[in-house]
């Protein structure tokens, strides 16, 4: 099942991303310009691979719900992430926020 819906965080509209599959939950929160997602984004192959795409995100680890990953410190973040200020520990709430 696959469940989408807009947050609002200091004014400003994302969208929440929820994928259930059997034994887990991919979590996503986007804007246009970028997104913060649970433990499954591999940020290495973004950073490597993918480069040339200047992908803005940031990965948080242990979180199971949206609030979680909201409030969680970001384990790890893309080169273009960084570019915009946003770095690990991070909060995703307050990386979202340099996204818009």
């Amino acid at each position: 099942m696959i469940d989408l819906s807009p947050i609002e965080i200091n004014g400003h509209t994302f969208l929440v991303v929820s994928v259930l599959l059997p034994k887990t939950t991919l979590l996503a929160v986007t804007s246009d310009k970028g997104y913060i997602m649970c433990g499954a984004l591999d940020v290495g192959l973004l950073n490597e691979k993918l480069k040339d795409r200047k992908i803005i995100a940031g990965r948080a680890v242990g979180v199971r719900t949206i609030d979680q990953l909201l409030n969680a410190p970001l384990e790890s973040v893309t080169l273009e992430a960084e570019e915009l200020g946003i770095h690990e520990g991070m909060l995703g709430k307050e990386a979202l926020l340099k996204m818009v």
